[in-house]
């Protein structure tokens, strides 16, 4: 776990290991998220990432009435 220090203008760098890893690059964005007393970082996806991402997934149920037509 790496550490870092929050500047006088409130900045923080990201640790080498934590970039690599998320393959974060410069001028990415990050969603910042409060949640129990901890703050998180998530880097924000191009919506082409997310191209597939629920491929095969099952539905089982109706979501309206009208979906029984189909």
């Amino acid at each position: 776990m790496a550490t870092v220090t929050v500047s006088s203008k409130y900045q923080i760098s990201i640790p080498p290991e934590a970039r690599e890893q998320l393959h974060i690059r410069p001028g990415q964005k990050l969603d910042v998220l409060i949640y129990d007393g901890m703050m998180h970082f998530v880097p924000v996806l191009p919506m082409d990432a997310l191209h597939g991402m629920f491929r095969g997934m099952e539905v089982p149920y109706e979501r309206e009435k009208t979906d029984r037509a189909l």
